[in-house]
This record gives C-alpha cells, structure tokens and sequence, in this order.
C-alpha cells in the first residue's frame, strides 16, 4: 500500500515478463498430485467400506447451513479483493480496476493452491498486477505489504483462540495440542523474520552474507553462493524501502488488518456451518474457529500442494471429534468448498482485465462527487432566482463598463457581451466545470412584469 499521490499521470504500462514458465509448471504438477490424492481417498473410501456411511451422512444435510458456508467462502474471497483495493485506491495514478484486482486474487488461490506452501502465489500476483498496468516497483510493495499484514492475522487469531480455547484442546488433545503450539510459534517466527529484514535490513544482510560465506567453506559451489550475495544485495533493501513506504500510511495499513481479520474469521466459520449442516448444533462455536485456525496453520506448512497431508491430519485431529459420523462427509464438503471449488472457479477469472483505464481513486471521487451533488440539489432551486439576479448584474455591469467611443461616425461602440453558455433543459443552475450556468429562460420566467 504505498503512496504514489505525487504522480500526476497514470503509470504506464511496463512489459513484465510472462509468468508462465515455473507458474504454471508447478501447477499443473499440483493439479495431477491433488488429483492422485482425491482418487486415492476415494478408493479408501470403498475398500474400508465408508461409502454407505459418507451418503447417508450426506442425505441428511440441511440445504441453508450448506448455503451460508458458501456464502462465508465468498465473503472470505471478496475481503482479499478489497484488502488489494485499499492498497490500488491510495495511489491516485494506479491504472488497475477492480477487475484487475478480482483477476489477482484468483491468481492468488490458483498458483497457491496448486504449489507446495503456496509459494506460486506471490510472483504470480505481482505478474497480474503488473499486466494491469502497475509498475514493479509498486506492484512488489502491494504484494508483499499484503503478506505481511496475512501472516500479522494469521497469527493475531492464532493468539486470540489459542488463549481462549486451550484448556478445552489441552483437556480434550492432550498432547496432541503441542502440534499447535509448534506450528504457531512457526508462524511467529515467520513473522518476526519479516520484521527483522523490514527494520533491520543492514543486520539481516551481514547475518545473510556470514551463513553463506560458511556455507561456500562447506562445499556449495561458488556460482551458486555468487548469484546468492546478489540476492542478499539486491531484495533485503527493496523489501525494506516498499515496507517503510507502506507503513507510512497507518490508518489504511490499519484498515487491512481489521479486512484480512474479517476474512480470515469467514475462513474459519465455513467448519462451523457444515456442522450445521449436518444437525449438530450443540458445538462450541469458538472451540470450533479455533481447531479450524489449527488446521489452517497445521496445512500451510507442509510442504506439500494444498497442504495435502496436514489438512487431513488436521482435520481428522481438530475438527473430526465435533462431526462424529459425519466426518468423512464434512472433511469432503469443507474441501470442496475452501478448495477444490475456488481453485476450479479461479482458472477463468485468471485473464480477468479492466476495459477502463480510470483509476479506482478517481472513480471514488466521481461517485461521492454525485452522492454530494445529489444530496445538495434542493437547496441549489431553491437560492437559484437570488443566484441569477447576482450574475445577471454583473453580466450587465460588464456590458456598461466595455463601451467605447467610436473611432469614425462619432458613435459609441459597445463590446459584444460573452457568448452565453448553453442551455440545459429543466435545469435552471447547473454547476459545471467552468462555474455555475444558469438558463436564460427559467430567468424570464422568474423575472416579474413592468406594467
């Protein structure tokens, strides 16, 4: 979210490299091992006899429960849309709409989805942004202000329920409960390190460059350790100098932590309404955001696509317990629903353009600019005969000031009054860019009859 308001042109188009090299290899390898992995479930499912058990469980679902889980699967992607717009609305001069934006994010769930710890989504949504129109410089700022401020809700939730709930998980887990805490404290640790390169850049070079140079004594080849130094040299400063522009702006950088929350607490409810769904309506519904914050952190880092592993494991170990013999059914809708169906529907918003080039700043502004003049028009009939008579008699007072005397015949020469400016029917003042205009024949009608 950095501040580009001395720009008083729109940026202009750069020529990013397509990102369909690594992208979209790694994803299409993500797309076949997820697919193995939903046969193989599915086979499970019939050799262990589970199938009657998954379709009686799913003939029992209430259609409303299932249809608010959705909806908070939605409401989870447009909050990541408008965090992005916070960011987009703060630079007056940004080219990229709201359908850039939408076009980002679902290259967001897509690469990431489909790549181990969603390490494609990154540089395939600074790619989007810069086909937008954005430039690298601004495009990297954006993306990498909004991972942070995911990571900061990750944990911020992460702290609230495991405060809240781990005496029920400690008595109801055991020890199985520690797989959270070490998992949060990963998180942390991400987090911190985050900081560490955004305010201390100079000390995380010298700890950066040291742990190479110890690593070319150990035998890495010296080309590799090169173009690492290069790295260090080039990305810590950047990543350091786009944070500090960003978090100049504190009052939107505090907006998209409040968005990211919101987003990621409708990420959390969908477990809450399957269970619903499914008639169990005596669960805890903190004790149940809180083991869905468990899995979310448990299945982002493994190292697999889609967390595939940990969201199982997670799943059976957090949420299984409130969803007794439903379980296998529950598990399928909720990655149906946070999963699979948002990386279905992603793939076609992927080349996703805005046809206008109006930044979305300027469209605010043209939008509460109307909600003002509509607002204010009565008030502006109502003082337009006192409006008229004022400029009425100034245009004649100009009149009579211009006149000169001729230069041949003796007789006065007047100036030719200021072209009128054009009517508009109905409309007795009308304020436009030039003033305030007003219709010469709504004034005769206002004008009063000399006897």
């Amino acid at each position: 979210m950095s501040d580009s308001s001395h720009n008083l042109s729109h940026a202009p188009k750069v020529a990013a490299e397509p990102s369909g090299g690594d992208d979209h290899k790694g994803a299409r390898r993500g797309a076949i091992f997820i697919g193995i992995v939903l046969v193989i479930y599915v086979a499970y499912l019939v050799v262990t006899g589970q199938v009657a058990q998954f379709w009686e469980a799913m003939s029992t679902v209430q259609g409303g429960w299932l249809a608010l889980a959705c909806l908070s699967m939605l409401l989870y992607l447009i909050f990541g849309i408008a965090a992005y717009a916070i960011a987009v609305w703060l630079d007056p001069a940004s080219p990229v709409g709201i359908r850039d934006l939408i076009s980002v994010e679902a290259s967001g769930i897509f690469f990431g989805n489909l790549t181990p710890m969603m390490m494609g989504s990154t540089p395939a949504q600074i790619y989007r942004l810069t086909k937008a129109g954005q430039n690298v410089g601004e495009a990297g700022a954006i993306q990498f202000t909004r991972f942070i401020v995911y990571q900061f809700g990750l944990v911020a939730w992460g702290a609230i329920l495991l405060l809240a709930r781990m005496p029920f998980f400690a008595e109801q887990y055991g020890d199985i409960t520690l797989l959270c805490v070490f998992s949060f404290g990963g998180h942390v640790c991400i987090l911190l390190g985050i900081f560490a390169v955004a305010l201390m850049p100079r000390m995380v070079m010298h700890v950066a460059h040291w742990i190479i140079r110890v690593m070319e004594r150990v035998g890495v080849a010296r080309e590799k350790t090169a173009s690492w130094h290069a790295f260090v040299d080039n990305e810590v400063m950047a990543f350091s100098d786009k944070f500090k522009l960003a978090a100049g702006h504190l009052s939107s950088m505090a907006l998209t932590v409040v968005i990211t929350m919101l987003q990621l607490a409708f990420f959390y409810l969908v477990p809450y309404f399957l269970m619903l769904s499914f008639g169990h309506h005596d669960v805890d519904f903190f004790s149940v955001m809180a083991a869905s914050a468990f899995v979310q952190l448990l299945s982002s880092a493994v190292p697999l696509p889609g967390g595939t592993g940990g969201a199982e494991g997670g799943f059976a170990l957090f949420l299984g317990h409130f969803y007794g013999s439903a379980a296998t059914a529950g598990y399928l809708l909720w990655r149906l629903i946070t999963f699979i169906a948002p990386t279905i529907l992603a793939a076609p918003l992927l080349g996703l353009k805005s046809s206008h080039n109006a930044s979305i700043h300027d469209r605010w502004d043209r939008a509460i600019a109307k909600l003002g003049r509509g607002r204010k028009r009565g008030s502006t009939a109502v003082s337009s005969a006192a409006v008229a008579s004022s400029i009425e008699t100034a245009q004649v007072e100009r009149m009579e000031a211009a006149a000169v005397p001729a230069a041949e015949g003796g007789k006065p020469a007047v100036a030719k009054p200021a072209p009128r400016a054009p009517r508009h029917r109905g409309t007795q003042v009308r304020r436009t860019e030039g003033g305030i205009t007003v219709s010469p024949s709504a004034l005769a009608k206002k004008r009063p009859r000399t006897k």
